[in-house]
């Protein structure tokens, strides 16, 4: 199977991260990535040019995901990570 490595920058509002994504030539055509970091956050493109902004959708998809906050008098905290 032919695959390439390689890194995304990703822009999420204000904020930018460089993910690495792994390339596979899809056996029917086009191609499709996966990222790694992200488990199940994976898309697919019939040119490179496709696959990336699929890429990019797919990876803001997966990181929006809405965290309910701690439920009053319990221990967890909510905190900001910048990376």
């Amino acid at each position: 199977m032919n695959f390439e490595r390689a890194r995304e920058t990703i822009g999420i509002g204000d904020f930018a991260m460089k993910i690495k994504i792994v390339v596979h030539e899809a056996a029917e055509g086009g191609y499709w990535a996966e990222v790694p970091a992200i488990p199940g956050c994976a898309t697919q493109g019939e040119t490179m040019e496709e696959l990336m902004q699929n890429l990019r959708e797919a990876i803001e998809g997966c990181l929006s995901i809405e965290v309910a906050p701690p439920e009053p008098g319990g221990v967890e905290r909510i905190m900001e990570l910048t990376a």
